[in-house]
């Protein structure tokens, strides 16, 4: 699974979750990878992952990767000069993967200036600046994957009535944040398509499974193997207009393509979420 030999890719919110995993999986199928996050200090504040970690656990594979601390919240932490700084660690890069994410579900007399400032920095403004670095050395390529990482919540609750969910009662500032990210990037995949460059958006059709004591039923999560794949058929696409401007789903895109979903070091099949063992029921997209 050498797809990715020689390319070099960038994934931000890399210290846990999804964005751990992505990196760990594009590292495996043979990407240098820049994992960047907040702080790189060997245990995070909640117990439940580092840089220091996710660089461990690339290297442990065979990968090769370096850590990079930004703060992506704000213009002043660290992001400005963050495509510079894999360039220089690794070389021009080849993939970008915007994963990291902030807001959270709150009613919308309750959400504060502050946040709102917080959730479209991390979600919107972050991905928009570093999209903006990454741009013209792709261009100059002529070649270039760009994955953001979306949800759910950015599309429309069905309506009235409405289902008394927090992404369709309470998503007012989650959800238009990643509404925003899904409209920058379908703009920005009709903009670069001539020059070779894939723009897309990738969202669970679940909830990502990130630790053992995730509080939601089996029957509405998914592995995170499961978005790291798809995110590692996104970012091993042909050129385009094969595959870009799509607002894709993991488990309906995985399905689509008909691909394996391999363990995070490529090693092995994952029993039980492969794409005939997917309940269809489950996908928010199923392909046509």
């Amino acid at each position: 699974m050498d797809d990715l030999a020689g390319r070099r890719a960038l994934v931000t919110g890399a210290s846990r979750g999804i964005g751990a995993a992505i990196a760990i999986r594009l590292a495996a199928a043979g990407a240098a990878v820049a994992i960047t996050a907040r702080t790189d200090r060997e245990e995070a504040s909640d117990g439940h992952g580092s840089l220091a970690d996710t660089l461990r656990a690339i290297e442990a594979a065979g990968g090769k990767a370096v850590a990079l601390t930004a703060d992506l919240a704000r213009p002043d932490g660290g992001r400005a000069g963050l495509i510079r700084r894999a360039r220089e660690a690794l070389g021009p890069i080849d993939i970008l993967v915007n994963n990291a994410g902030a807001g959270g579900f709150a009613p919308f007399l309750d959400v504060t200036d502050q946040a709102i400032d917080h959730a479209l920095e991390v979600n919107l403004r972050s991905p928009w600046d570093l999209c903006r670095q990454a741009l013209p050395g792709m261009r100059a390529r002529g070649t270039g994957w760009i994955i953001n990482i979306g949800s759910f919540a950015g599309e429309h609750p069905a309506g009235p009535p409405y289902r008394d969910t927090p992404p369709n009662m309470r998503g007012s500032l989650y959800g238009s944040s990643k509404a925003a990210l899904h409209r920058l990037s379908t703009a920005l995949a009709a903009e670069t398509v001539a020059d070779g460059i894939a723009v897309n958006v990738l969202s669970p059709d679940g909830a990502v499974k990130v630790r053992d004591d995730w509080p939601y039923p089996d029957d509405v999560t998914e592995p995170v193997e499961t978005m790291a794949e798809a995110a590692l058929a996104l970012a091993s696409c042909p050129p385009p207009p094969a595959l870009t401007g799509r607002l894709t789903y993991s488990l309906s895109l995985l399905v689509e393509l008909d691909r394996p979903v391999r363990t995070l070091d490529g090693s092995a099949l994952v029993d039980g979420w492969q794409p005939h063992q997917f309940n269809r029921a489950r996908l928010r997209h199923p392909p046509a």
